[in-house]
């Protein structure tokens, strides 16, 4: 059953675990106790200052609840109040706790935790990521199964991976909110056939693949619409079906796809050991658009952690490596995107977040007029994205008016776009463009863009 999402932290927790509000409290004050913080009063009115009127607990009463849930002082300085408590809902045990084996991945697969809607919270602490990281570097793959149900065969597979190839191009269309729900019918679709048909070894890792790509797409499409608790259980269950179906580069691409996540989220460094991860045997990545694309997200983590000279490192080894690339019909179908325009546009971002305006702006303006320029036609929340920050670099350099003309663009961008990031962005617009509503065409432009 879900948790209605207006309940707060503490109040899920006792529901879950049958305690009323006074023997909850007086657990706390035991653990409080023991710990050497001396008595705390339990009357069950305490529970609903800390709920309801948003009192926030003493330091030493948070300490104890951590305690007594097995929660590291870490991440309740992480988290903070109340925050921290959803670490003890043990929504994502199985997705964490799995093991990395063909039938570990198909209980994650069907396994129906995470309910409580945690936005803008990461479920895997930085020991997490990296044993995650061995895990998958070790995972068992997919072997024959001949012993259950109707048999299936590769065409299987062909299908699934016309039908996500679609729900690829769909997403640059029309943005996450309508692809989320599609991508999880491709998964269920898939796991019934991993669950309960029987297949060679070479089928079951073909769709143990488009597990991986069903769940990291679903993963996308949360962190579009801001639910990074979510994502990250879709991308940790898409490293597993890449481990299970013995694809490194399947689980590179997703690493890259998550270090995103994860750098935007504030973590730049649990990004770049993401990265580093999917790095460690790039001999086995297939794909230098893939080598690409996990070095221009090293940038971008650079960039946000204020390294500039490991950013532009970075930037050349995108670069480097993509020159190595064959034509896109020769390469993964899912790297289409990679080009010149791109890298030049994950340059400009990070020129940007660096601080160099007249930098980003030369990147931003190389992204469209290469020879292999960025698709603004295909990839509409990407564009509005891009010129959101564009036209923060024309503010970083003082041209109102300029910024106020990309604006505009930005506006008829996003049209019939669903994502949040993309709105975040508009919004990131009009905070920079406030200070200057003293111009006629920005409080023209603030108005319209309301």
């Amino acid at each position: 059953m879900t948790t209605p999402l207006q309940l707060h932290p503490l109040h899920t927790l006792l529901a879950r675990n049958n305690l009323t509000a006074a023997a909850y409290l007086k657990r706390v004050a035991d653990r409080h106790k023991a710990l050497g913080y001396g008595a705390m009063a339990f009357r069950k009115e305490k529970l609903s200052r800390w709920t309801r009127e948003g009192t926030t607990p003493e330091r030493t009463a948070q300490l104890a609840i951590a305690s007594l849930h097995h929660i590291d002082l870490a991440d309740v300085e992480r988290f903070g109040w109340p925050d921290f408590l959803l670490l003890a809902l043990n929504d994502d045990r199985i997705v964490l706790d799995s093991p990395w084996s063909p039938a570990g991945t198909v209980k994650v697969l069907t396994d129906k935790g995470g309910h409580v809607d945690r936005r803008g919270f990461l479920i895997a602490t930085a020991s997490a990521l990296t044993a995650s990281l061995a895990q998958w570097a070790t995972a068992a793959p997919a072997v024959a199964v001949g012993d259950r149900g109707r048999r299936v065969g590769t065409g299987a597979a062909d299908l699934f991976d016309v039908r996500l190839e679609a729900l690829r191009h769909l997403d640059d269309t029309v943005g996450a909110g309508q692809v989320y729900d599609a991508a999880l019918l491709e998964l269920r679709l898939i796991t019934d056939l991993l669950k309960d048909a029987s297949y060679s070894e070479t089928t079951g890792r073909r769709l143990f693949g488009c597990a991986a790509e069903a769940a990291r797409l679903a993963g996308w499409c949360s962190y579009d619409a801001g639910r990074h608790a979510a994502s990250e259980r879709h991308f940790l269950t898409s490293l597993r079906a890449s481990g299970s179906a013995a694809n490194p580069t399947l689980g590179a691409i997703t690493l890259a796809f998550w270090a995103n996540l994860r750098y935007n989220a504030g973590d730049p460094q649990g990004a770049l050991h993401l990265i580093d991860g999917a790095l460690a045997d790039r001999r086995n990545i297939t794909s230098p658009r893939v080598v690409a694309m996990l070095h221009a997200r090293a940038a971008r983590a650079h960039s946000k952690a204020g390294e500039p000279t490991a950013a532009w490192h970075q930037v050349d080894k995108a670069f480097a490596a993509y020159d190595t690339a064959p034509p896109p019909d020769e390469d993964l179908p899912s790297m289409y995107w990679i080009n010149h325009g791109e890298l030049h546009q994950v340059a400009a971002s990070s020129a940007l977040t660096l601080g160099e305006p007249k930098r980003a702006l030369e990147n931003f303006t190389a992204a469209l007029d290469h020879a292999d320029p960025y698709d603004t036609q295909r990839e509409a929340r990407g564009t509005a994205i891009y010129l959101a920050r564009q036209a923060e670099a024309h503010l970083g350099l003082g041209e109102v008016d300029a910024a106020v003309e990309v604006g505009h663009q930005v506006i008829g961008a996003m049209g019939g776009v669903d994502s949040a990031r993309t709105t975040d962005t508009l919004t990131e617009l009009r905070e920079g463009l406030s200070s200057h509503q003293d111009v006629p065409a920005v409080r023209d432009f603030l108005a319209y863009a309301a």
